[in-house]
C-alpha cells in the first residue's frame, strides 16, 4: 500500500504542462557553484525546474503560463528539515529549566498517554508552522507508541500528505525502558519483534523509491538509551533489506556518552559503529560532543548529522562543531528538533541561530559559519542528509520544483544590502509563495491546503486534553 495521494502538479485542461515563471527576484541557487542572480528567472513545468537563469524568462513558452513578478523578493530551495517530533507540539513549554534526562524523565510520563487523535492534531500542528515558514521538506522522528494508542504513523503521514509537503516519517522504536535501565516508562515502549514488526509494515505500507516521492520512510529507534542493542542492530538489518535510510539520536549530551561508556564500554560513535549504524545510508540528530576520531569516522563513512542548534541551546546540550563537521566532509542538515525543546517550531530562524551558535564556539569564532553556508546547512545539505540532493536542495533544471520566494522589501529587511545575509541575519522574511513539488502550498504567508486558525484551537483542545490524562494516571 502507497501513501495517500499527494497533490499533484498542475496541468492544463488539454493535459500540457502548465508553467509557473518567477522573473526580477534575486535567486540563491545554492548549486555546487553557489551560482546566485542578483536579478533573474526561475521556470516551474509541472513539477520540475525547467530553467534559472539571469534575466527575464525565456520567450515562447508553451502551455497555460503563470507568471509573478518577483520584485523585491529572493526566491531559494525550499527548506528541508532533518529531524524533528511533531507529537511534542501538544507538550510545548514544559520542564524550560532541564539537561535531556531530566527534561525526558519529566516528559514521559506525558508522552506515554498520547493516541491518534492527539499525534495527528499534533502533527498538523508542528508542519504548519514549518511549511508556512519555508519548509518544502519535512521529517518526523516518532518513537512513542503506547500500547492501544491507535495508528500513530497514519495519523502522521495523512497530515503531511494533507499540507502539500514532501515528507519523512522516521519510524522510531523503544523497547529499553525504566525496568530495564533505560528511561522512558514501561508503557510507553514496544518488545524487539513488536517494533521491528511495526516498522516493517509501515515501510511497506507507506515508503515510495520513486525520484519525485512525497512519503518516505527511514528506519528509527530512538536513542542509544531508550533501545536495546539488538534493536540497532537488527533495525540497521532492516533498513538495507528495505533499502531505507538509518536515523537515531547520537551524542547528544555528556550524560549519553557516560552512559554509553559506563554500559557499553564505549563511547557513542564507537558504539554505533558497533552496531551497523555508520554509513552513508545513515543520519544522526545532534551530534554535539563529538571528538576529532568521531568526526573522521563520520567522515570516512559519509554518515549525516541533523544540526539541532536552537534545541541544543534550550537542553544546555553545548555547540556542535559544524564548521569541523563540514570541513571534513560529513554532510550537515538542519533540524527544529520536537517543539517541547525548540517552541517556536520554526525552521528559518535556525539559519540564523546556527550561524551565530556556531560562531560562539572557542575555536572558529567569526570565521565558523558564513550566511550562505548557513542556507546551504538548511536546503541542499538537509537533501543530502535525507539522501535526496539529486533531486532537492538547489535550484538547478530537472531538479524537483520545491522553492520559496521570500519578500525582503519589508522594513525589516529592505535596507540590508545583501539579499542572503538579509534572509539568515535579518527577521525572520515573510514567505510570500512556496512550492513543493511544483504546486504552491503557502501564498502571502498563509497555508493554502490548512486552516491556521482552526489547527490552532484543535492542537490547543488536545494539549489540555494530554494534560488532565496525565494528570489523572
Amino acid at each position: 500500500m502507497t501513501a495517500p495521494a499527494a497533490p499533484t502538479a498542475p496541468a492544463a485542461p488539454d493535459g500540457t504542462v502548465e508553467r509557473t515563471v518567477i522573473e526580477n527576484c534575486a535567486i540563491a541557487t545554492v548549486d555546487a557553484h553557489d551560482t546566485e542572480y542578483a536579478s533573474g528567472h526561475v521556470v516551474v513545468a509541472g513539477n520540475r525546474i525547467e530553467s534559472v537563469g539571469a534575466g527575464r524568462a525565456p520567450g515562447g513558452l508553451d502551455g497555460v503560463v503563470r507568471r509573478i513578478d518577483g520584485t523585491g523578493h529572493l526566491v531559494t530551495p525550499g527548506l528541508v528539515n532533518t529531524h524533528h517530533h511533531f507529537y511534542q507540539w501538544i507538550t510545548r513549554g514544559l520542564a524550560t529549566d532541564h539537561n535531556l534526562f531530566d527534561w525526558l524523565v519529566a516528559l514521559y510520563p506525558t508522552w506515554a498517554r498520547i493516541d491518534e487523535r492527539m499525534v495527528g492534531t499534533a502533527a498538523q500542528g508542528s508542519l504548519a508552522m514549518m511549511v508556512r515558514g519555508g519548509v518544502t521538506t519535512a521529517t518526523d522522528h516518532h518513537y512513542v507508541f503506547p500500547r492501544g494508542s491507535g495508528d500513530l504513523s497514519g495519523a502522521i503521514v495523512r497530515a503531511a500528505s494533507a499540507m502539500g509537503v514532501r515528507f519523512t516519517l522516521a519510524r522510531g522504536s523503544m523497547d529499553r525502558s525504566a525496568k530495564d535501565g533505560g528511561l522512558p516508562p514501561d508503557f510507553a515502549v514496544e518488545s524487539l519483534d513488536g517494533a521491528l514488526a511495526a516498522t516493517e509494515e509501515t515501510i511497506d505500507r507507506y515508503h515510495d523509491a520513486s525520484f519525485d516521492a512525497m512519503t518516505q520512510i527511514a528506519v528509527a529507534p530512538c536513542s542509544p538509551f531508550s533501545v536495546s542493542t539488538e534493536l540497532l542492530r537488527q533495525g540497521a538489518e532492516l533498513a538495507r533489506r528495505k533499502g531505507v535510510r538509518l536515523h537515531t539520536h547520537g551524542s547528544e549530551t555528556v550524560e549519553e556518552e557516560r552512559f554509553c561508556k559506563e554500559l557499553f564500554g564505549m563511547g557513542p560513535t564507537d558504539y554505533f559503529a558497533s552496531t551497523g549504524w555508520l554509513g552513508e545510508d545513515v543520519w544522526m540528530a545532534h551530534s554535539v560532543h563529538m571528538n576529532d576520531s568521531d568526526i573522521a569516522a563520520f567522515a570516512r563513512t559519509r554518515t549525516g548529522v541533523a544540526h539541532c542548534p536552537s534545541s541544543n541551546a534550550r537542553l544546555g546540550a553545548g555547540i556542535a562543531r559544524v564548521p569541523d563537521l563540514l570541513a571534513a566532509g560529513v554532510p550537515v542538515g538542519l533540524g527544529v528538533d520536537g517543539t517541547a525543546s525548540n517552541e517556536s517550531g520554526e525552521l528559518h530562524t535556525e539559519l540564523r541561530n546556527a550561524l551565530l551558535i556556531n560562531r560562539l564556539g572557542p575555536v572558529h569564532r567569526e570565521r565558523a559559519l558564513t550566511a550562505r553556508q548557513a542556507l546551504r546547512l538548511g536546503t541542499y545539505g538537509g537533501a543530502q542528509v535525507l539522501g535526496r540532493a539529486d533531486q532537492i536542495g538547489s535550484l538547478e533544471p530537472g531538479k524537483l520544483a520545491d522553492l520559496v520566494m521570500w519578500n525582503l522589501s519589508t522594513l525589516a529587511h529592505s535596507s540590508i544590502a545583501d539579499p542572503v545575509t538579509a534572509l539568515v541575519l535579518g527577521a525572520a522574511a515573510p514567505v510570500t509563495l512556496s512550492m513543493a513539488d511544483g504546486r504552491q502550498i503557502v501564498e502571502d504567508g498563509r497555508l493554502l491546503f490548512a486552516d491556521e486558525d482552526a489547527i490552532a484551537v484543535s492542537t490547543r483542545e488536545e494539549a489540555r486534553r494530554l494534560a488532565r490524562i496525565a494528570a489523572r494516571t
